[in-house]
């Protein structure tokens, strides 16, 4: 008997490829996504991929009497996969209220929910961005989070802490909490991969449009920061790897009895790439190049953090797989093709 997992912004850029990771791990999907930063298509996507189209409803969370008929619709949901949310760091300094409805709110939603039905564990979908500025790199699990830099940062701070207490509280509940880095690339179909709409906040498809003649020029925000370059240093992931981590904490969840009620752990390559290395990198293995213009520092901004990995490595069984390399090419293979079909 096939699991059935409800993942919320399942149509969104890392929830996708969950998607496809779990289908082709043998688990029925249920999308549940408002389309807010994700487009239908990718649904088509899915399906080209591991040939099932999954279960969608367009739906926002924080509709909570919508949410109650969902869980009521698709009896036996084993766990949640919740990735929706607002996620622009520069965007959340500007729309804060946003923010903190959109991301917390959500998130209580859910979690108010999950009993009633008897939905017993959930995966939280949190960041690097807990850690503030670290005193010492890399960050393991155990690194003191500090005060939050930006609004999209403390969303996630708050959602942590109200999971805690849901379970410290008794609630018949586990959760894992995997905290992100900086999730980059596509599918290795071109089937997938990161749709921004509008103007991009994420560096990679900034560069990939700005590589496609898209935008005439890359903007790097600060070259005068305590680095070897000068820009901001990042621990990039392929998103193939970190949506495999999901599939093995779901595994984990629904099969290992004897464990904690809430696990953290980072998702990382536990290497730092600068914004110019990374930029360097991507015009070297594609053969392209990227104009781009240094600008003041942005707000809202970390100045480094690269990941320890070590506990997901030994405890979950993950590591990441992909070069920094390989990934980049998969994110202009997405590009191109995108604009092939933009030009059909």
């Amino acid at each position: 008997m096939k699991h059935k997992i409800l993942v919320t912004g399942g149509l969104g850029y890392i929830g996708s490829h969950t998607v496809v990771e779990l289908q082709q791990s043998g688990y029925e999907v249920v999308i549940v996504d408002n389309l807010s930063n994700s487009t239908i298509e990718t649904l088509a996507g899915i399906e080209r991929i591991t040939g099932i189209k999954p279960r969608f409803e367009n739906l926002d969370c924080l509709d909570y009497v919508g949410f109650d008929y969902i869980f009521e619709r698709y009896e036996g949901i084993r766990a949640v996969i919740h990735f929706a949310a607002s996620k622009a760091v520069g965007e959340s300094v500007q729309k804060p209220i946003v923010y903190y409805r959109n991301n917390v709110n959500g998130l209580m939603n859910i979690l108010d929910l999950m009993p009633i039905h008897n939905v017993k564990h959930i995966l939280f979908s949190s960041s690097c961005t807990v850690y503030g500025q670290p005193d010492s790199l890399p960050v393991n699990e155990d690194s003191p989070t500090k005060p939050a830099t930006s609004p999209y940062g403390n969303t996630k701070q708050i959602c942590e802490e109200i999971i805690h207490d849901v379970i410290h509280s008794g609630a018949s509940m586990s959760s894992i909490i995997l905290r992100y880095f900086n999730p980059i690339g596509a599918h290795p179909s071109a089937e997938i991969g990161e749709l921004p709409i509008g103007v991009p906040s994420n560096l990679v498809p900034f560069i990939t449009q700005t590589a496609n003649g898209l935008h005439p020029e890359l903007k790097v925000y600060g070259n005068d920061y305590n680095t070897p370059d000068g820009s901001c240093i990042r621990d990039y992931i392929n998103v193939v790897d970190l949506a495999k981590a999901h599939v093995i904490s779901v595994n984990r969840m629904l099969e290992k009895e004897q464990r904690e009620a809430l696990e953290i752990f980072n998702i990382g390559t536990g290497k730092g790439v600068s914004v110019l290395g990374l930029i360097e990198v991507f015009e070297k293995v594609n053969q392209v190049k990227v104009p781009y213009s240094i600008v003041d520092r942005r707000e809202g901004d970390i100045e480094q953090v690269w990941a320890d990995a070590t506990k997901a490595n030994k405890i979950l069984g993950w590591k990441a797989r992909f070069s920094i390399e390989e990934t980049l090419q998969s994110a202009w293979k997405w590009e191109q093709k995108l604009r092939q079909k933009k030009e059909a």
